[in-house]
């Protein structure tokens, strides 16, 4: 079992007890505002998608890390690294992702978390490229893109939800240079 420490975080594999807080922030239109048609999801639906997390681990070596609060236990969302089927035009391709409560956003934890599965993703696992995907106006997450060392290398349409979305990306000799 891949679990990750940073200063502030324990990015871990899913537990039976993260679905319903994960779920509370998956029911919050402003955390879901971005995400694909911004539909909120309900505790059955984050079920699903935490077991749909947990199978890209066994099939793949990696995948979206739960990531809870070292100082309280608290599950603040989720950082990692999935296949963004979704967006076959950018394959074959690993994103790195998050999604936290609100609670915990404007702390620079999405940042902290992201950075510990980018090191994972390039060191752990030896990926030569790792793209991130967000909907054009979302400044928040391009900020977060940026502090990962990404840049922007297209822009397009998300198929399943005719939003636009930037793509970023980071190759391994890119990471390599901006960690030395």
């Amino acid at each position: 079992m891949v679990t990750l420490e940073t200063p502030r975080l324990i990015l871990r594999r899913w537990r039976e007890e993260d679905v319903a807080p994960m779920a509370a922030v998956n029911a919050d239109p402003e955390v879901m505002r971005w995400i694909r048609d911004g539909s909120v999801r309900d505790e059955q639906q984050t079920r699903g998608g935490v077991q749909g997390w947990e199978s890209e681990w066994e099939s793949q070596g990696f995948g979206l890390f739960a990531v809870e609060i070292r100082s309280t236990g608290e599950l603040a969302g989720f950082t990692g690294l999935s296949v963004p089927d979704f967006l076959p035009e950018v394959l074959p391709a690993v994103e790195v992702g998050w999604r936290l409560g609100r609670s915990h956003w404007g702390q620079g934890l999405a940042t902290e978390a992201a950075a510990a599965a980018v090191r994972f993703g390039f060191e752990e696992r030896g990926l030569e490229r790792i793209v991130s995907i967000t909907q054009v106006g979302n400044d928040a997450s391009e900020r977060i893109m940026t502090k990962l060392g990404m840049h922007p290398v297209r822009e397009t349409v998300n198929p399943t939800c005719g939003r636009r979305v930037r793509v970023f990306e980071l190759s391994s000799d890119q990471y390599v240079t901006t960690t030395r």
